[in-house]
Parts: C-alpha cells; structure tokens; sequence
C-alpha cells in the first residue's frame, strides 16, 4: 500500500528502508516518516527514546504531522481508510469508531442474561469462594479481560532493554496497598453503616474499599458474613447499580476467579469475544494460566482447553490452545544466537517467502522468554530491515495478527500495554466502560504506578484527568481514589 507523500522525496523507498549500508541517509530527528511502530535498529538518527521506549511529549514528529496519539499515520489514504482487520492500515478510527470486522463486544452485565455466567455471591451458579485456592488469593490480579483495541497496534516502542518489564528489572508498584492497622470485623460494620436504612452512603463504601487490598476485601467479606448472616456481595448488589455496581464487585472477586468468569462469560451464549481471550492468555505467566485453568474446571466444571477449541479456530486457535499450556520459558537470561536463528527463521517463514508459515510464528512467540523475544526483535529488525511488528501486520490479518502482537508488545513494555488500552478505552465518543473498569482494578496492586507514568509519557495528559473528564458520580470517586492523584 502507498501512502501520499510517503515518503517525501529524497527519502529511502518504503518497505525495506532504509537498504542495508544506506543508514546515514536517515533524516534529521524530528523529520522520521517511518509509519510503523518504531524504527528498524541501526537508526542512529531517530531521536532518543527515554526509558521505556516511548517519546516525551512533542517527541517524533513527521512532515505532515502525525495527529494525537492513536494516528499513524495523518495522511490520507487512497480510496480512503484503510480495510481492517488486516494490519496494512495504522492508527485509530476517527472519533473512535469501530471499523468493520472488529466489532466492539456489548458491555458485560451482571447477572439476569442467560448468555451471562452468573457471579458468585448469592448469584445463580452459587457462593463466590472467600479464597480461592488454599486459603489465600494465588497471586495479584492481572490485565483487563475483554475490549481488545478495534485497529492494529504500533506504538513507538524502542528495542532497547531498559524497555523491559519492570516486574523482571526493577519491581512494580501498585496503587493500592494492605491497608495498615486492618480489622476485618470494623470494616464490615462500616459497610453494614452505609447500606442499612434509607438510602446508601456511597462515600463510606468508596472510603473502604479503595483503601483495602484484594486480600482484606476477602477477609471483610468472611466478617461481614459472620457478623450479620448476611452475603456482603448480595447487599452491595442491592444498594448499588450500573458502573459503581460493576466496579465495586469487581473489587471485590477474587483475581483467578475473575480471570476464569471472564474466559467463562467470552465463550458463553452467542458469539464469542475474543479480545477476552486474547487479553487474558496471552498475556499471562506461567503459574497464574495454570491456577485459571483449575479455577476453570473447578468452579465451571469445564475443561479450558476444549472450551477454546468449540469456539475458535484455524490458527488463532493454535495459538490460543499453545497459550492455556502455560509452558513458556521463563528464564531470564537471553542467548543472543538462539535469538539471532530465531529471528532468520521467522524472516524465512514470513518476508522471505511467499506465503507465511504460521506454525513457526506460533512456535517461537508461544514458547520463549519475553526477554529472549525482545532480543529475537532487535535481530529481525537487522534481518529484514523492518520491526517484527510490522512484519506480523504484513503476514497476519484478524485475531491471529492481534494475539502475535498483543504478545510482542508485553515482551517489549507491559506497562505502556495497559497505558494503551485505557487510553483507548475513554477515547472518542463514549466510554468502554468495562475495559476501564478492569484494567483499573486489576493492576492497582500490580504496576499501577508505571501504568499511570507510562499514559503521561505517551499522552501527555495524566490517567486521573482523562477519568475524570469521562466519568461522573460516585463512579468517578471510586475510580479515582483507586488511580490515586
């Protein structure tokens, strides 16, 4: 595909720029056309990315202009917006709109829908598990668990290390943390307090919650329980309704059980959403798939791994069947020559031949090390002149090109993969509510912190100022005192 004024004149034609030896000829920073995530490495002239791999604010600007953050590029197409799925097109749909073949799945309710999987606590389908396995929660909750973006992703990542997942470098931090000084038992008459007699007093609840860990929610469910015979989940239910009624349960299931419902609810009824599948098994570590897979038969009484099988298919359901293993390696040293073969063979099963050989994609990018990944990037960019991402938007269309890149972008920056996602979520007219919702609750123990850094760093604006902007009411409260100003 061409793009008018792609690339001005006197520039290296487009693909394969810039032609091996020809490097110097990259212009100036500040004046990069290149409409692909991020250079090929050896572009000494691209301006330097800070830690993390993503521009400060005015960073990489091309002739032209590329618009706010979500277009790539500004140019018009010929015969107009590019056809997606497909990965020949970049950036968002104007105004946020969906493009044909990625419909965006219908908000998640809870409860009443028989094409719903009923939530524990008093729900249909029986008690939420006040622990879920072995009497602690197995590990902190994860990434959100349905809307995956409409439109391919190329995010101006830089190749370096030093855009490697904080959890492996340097540790994470979350927003919310154990709350010091905890009693179950008072906090539980404090939530009792707030939804006995007329009317609800949102602000206690919002108070308590959004100050407790994932772990003492349980704790101040069991008490509540205990205290007063009553289900904490089903009085909350009944006092609360629409987002702060979705939010505050989320806050409140404990995170494997999230992860399996959330799989559960993409598979049940009519249809299948699998950006929930994608989101959720391909982004997750080895012990965390493993714990949703027992959760998943022992909470459903269903087994994972055929559940994906009767609702997907062809290679996206290779793929997805290679991730429910859990079996990636998680070493994290990198063998530089196993990177190196690796990224000439991907070249050879993709660019280098007509035709793709997807088998060989599935099985380099299901089995290595997200450190060993980002060294197999670096390499294929020396090989073919081109970033990996680009390359799997060229060979892949539909689920298949959005599960390989999901999984590339969490080997090069977790935390700008969230940062993308809630931007995403408020942008445009309306807001995904149920991605917000999620991606929120699940990392405020986690990496919060880098999320909210990453969104300033790549949007310059901060995550507190768009939710506030997109949300209202006792809703925006919660939210925010769980984003944390």
């Amino acid at each position: 595909m061409s793009y008018p004024g792609y690339p001005p004149t006197g520039y290296p034609p487009f693909p394969g720029y810039p032609p091996a030896g020809q490097e110097s000829s990259f212009p100036p920073p500040g004046q990069y056309p290149y409409p692909s995530g991020f250079p090929p490495m050896g572009g000494g002239a691209y301006p330097p990315a800070p830690s993390g791999g993503y521009p400060v604010a005015g960073g990489y600007p091309a002739p032209g202009g590329y618009p706010a953050p979500g277009g790539y590029p500004g140019a018009p197409q010929p015969g107009g917006a590019p056809s997606y799925p497909g990965g020949q097109g970049f950036g968002a749909p104007p105004g946020g709109a969906s493009f044909s073949g990625y419909p965006q799945p219908p908000s998640q309710t809870y409860g009443g829908s028989p094409a719903q999987v009923p939530l524990p606590g008093g729900f249909p389908g029986g008690q939420m598990p006040s622990q879920y396995p072995g009497g602690q929660a197995p590990y902190p909750a994860q990434i959100s668990t349905e809307s995956f973006p409409s439109y391919p992703v190329f995010s101006p990542v830089s190749l370096d290390y030093s855009s490697e997942p904080a959890a492996v470098t340097q540790g994470t931090q979350g927003t919310i943390r154990p709350a010091a000084n905890f009693d179950a038992m008072r906090d539980a008459e404090v939530l009792r307090k707030a939804m006995k007699g007329f009317g609800t007093d949102e602000q206690a609840i919002v108070d308590v919650v959004a100050n407790r860990s994932n772990d003492q929610r349980q704790k101040i469910k069991a008490a509540f329980k205990t205290m007063y015979g009553k289900d904490l989940i089903k009085d909350l239910k009944s006092e609360l309704s629409g987002n702060m009624e979705e939010l505050i349960l989320a806050l409140f299931m404990p995170p494997t059980y999230y992860d399996a419902w959330s799989l559960r609810n993409a598979m049940q009824g009519a249809g299948t959403q699998e950006r929930v599948l994608i989101e959720i098994l391909c982004t997750r570590t080895n012990q965390e798939i493993q714990e949703i897979v027992r959760c998943y038969q022992s909470e459903f009484g269903r087994d994972l791994e055929k559940d994906i099988r009767s609702d997907t298919s062809g290679h996206f359901e290779r793929l997805l069947v290679s991730m429910c293993q859990g079996n990636r390696e998680e070493n994290q040293s990198v063998n530089h020559q196993m990177a190196q073969e690796d990224a000439q063979r991907l070249y050879q099963a993709g660019e280098g031949r007509l035709g793709t050989d997807e088998s060989c994609f599935n099985m380099i990018l299901a089995t290595r090390s997200f450190p060993q990944l980002r060294a197999t990037m670096e390499a294929y960019s020396r090989v073919a002149n081109r970033d990996l991402l680009t390359s799997v938007g060229r060979e892949f269309s539909g689920y298949i090109e959005s599960g390989l890149k999901t999984i590339l972008q969490c080997a090069l920056n977790r935390s700008a993969f969230f940062a993308e996602r809630l931007y995403y979520s408020m942008k445009g007219a309306g807001t995904d509510d149920s991605t917000l919702v999620r991606i929120v609750v699940t990392r405020s123990e986690i990496d919060l912190v880098q999320v909210k850094q990453m969104f300033t760093q790549m949007y310059q604006k901060t995550l507190a100022t768009m939710i506030a902007s997109d949300t209202s009411g006792d809703y925006q409260k919660l939210l925010l005192a769980i984003v944390g100003q």
